[in-house]
């Protein structure tokens, strides 16, 4: 057996575990904290695997490549589910004055944001990047643990050429785990929408670490780190990143937002194709990183059913944005309608040529690089197509 380990932030209840302790909670529920909306708690898990099942999916054949991320993350989801292969610890956190802003806590509350930013920071000296996975519609806690190491050992399983390890920070929101029709997903997307300032809120949280951090690597007080902090939102997720932009754009100063990251992914987006233009949910998106990558499948049945019984506007993750030349030219969109067939039609980025390029793009690799695993059929156009 071996052990995998994986930090997350949540907003969702807490399950009482050992002695009802909120520091060794037994999981999450589908609710949300009892602390509010925004109470988020970080921690770290670690879950017993069986090191052989884990390489054969690793290695399993797709239809769109090597590597199958979703059965993958079937079996780690069922691990998560027996209380004796998955052990989890809350980072400690103490808040004496709980209705009062971060900025104004006495000096001796404790932050288990601050807690994870260290850790995971100590993580980059030695050589690995960040990326913060927010999960979609209808996922419990358990799966959306089982996701989020399936696409963390997805994307170190091989990297196309020497680079940087990847650790994935899971954020789970209250997703109601229960594919009830209508019912379900609307009551989804409100809790999405609910949970988007919760995870703006720890965006500030980790604007206000890089800056503490930045000024005292310019005193000599601290080792400079060179990793970097990447988000990978998918289907409803990007409905929570819509709302956390916002919840950002309030707090920060003047009209530009802070670049707090390398690449952000928005795979099988439910969210309106027009989201990212100027003046829209996300129009300010690209600001927060050197570049935006859009995932779509135009046989996504999945955002189909959000287009057409939910009364939505055309999904992002269908066909891509509404008009390339009204949105920054940081903003990359790879069709994957070509390769993508069957049961991983709205979870393809977590397999095969899909996950490849994503590590590519991780990478900093060239978006036209021989090694991409995709064609760019209009030079000068940021639409490319998977092959």
């Amino acid at each position: 057996m071996a052990r995998l380990k994986l930090f997350y932030a949540t907003n969702r209840a807490h399950v009482k575990g050992e002695k009802g302790s909120r520091r060794r909670p037994e999981s999450y529920g589908q609710g949300f904290s009892a602390d509010g909306l925004e109470n988020l708690r970080f921690g770290r898990l670690q879950l017993s695997v069986d090191a052989d099942r884990v390489r054969r999916h690793l290695n399993g054949n797709t239809p769109i490549g090597k590597g199958n991320g979703n059965e993958l993350a079937k079996y780690l989801t069922g691990r998560a589910r027996k209380p004796e292969a998955i052990s989890i610890r809350t980072y400690r956190e103490h808040l004496p004055e709980p209705q009062a802003s971060d900025l104004n806590q006495p000096d001796e509350a404790v932050w288990g944001s601050l807690e994870m930013f260290a850790e995971l920071q100590e993580e980059m000296r030695a050589g690995a990047d960040v990326l913060v996975f927010v999960h979609g519609f209808n996922v419990d806690w358990f799966q959306a643990v089982g996701s989020a190491l399936a696409l963390q050992e997805m994307l170190n399983r091989a990297p196309a050429r020497p680079s940087r390890r990847q650790i994935v920070v899971l954020f789970s929101w209250p997703s109601n785990g229960k594919a009830i029709p209508y019912v379900s997903y609307k009551s989804d997307r409100a809790d999405a929408a609910a949970s988007g300032p919760a995870v703006g809120r720890a965006f500030l949280k980790l604007r206000d670490f890089l800056v503490t951090e930045r000024s005292r690597a310019r005193d000599g007080a601290s080792e400079p780190c060179d990793g970097t902090m990447n988000v990978l939102c998918h289907s409803m997720g990007n409905f929570v990143l819509q709302h956390a932009i916002a919840r950002l754009a309030e707090h920060t100063p003047g009209r530009t937002l802070p670049r707090l990251f390398g690449q952000v992914f928005q795979c099988a987006a439910d969210v309106d194709d027009e989201v990212l233009e100027p003046g829209r949910g996300l129009g300010q998106l690209h600001q927060t990183a050197h570049r935006v990558h859009v995932y779509f499948n135009r046989g996504d049945a999945a955002l189909a059913v959000s287009d057409y019984t939910k009364g939505n506007a055309d999904r992002l993750g269908t066909a891509g944005v509404a008009s390339l030349s009204r949105v920054h030219n940081k903003i990359h969109q790879v069709d994957c309608s070509p390769i993508v067939r069957g049961a991983v039609e709205h979870s393809y980025y977590a397999n095969g040529r899909v996950n490849d390029d994503i590590r590519l793009s991780l990478d900093c690799v060239d978006p036209d690089d021989a090694d991409r695993p995709r064609t760019r059929p209009n030079p000068g156009i940021h639409e490319f197509v998977m092959a």
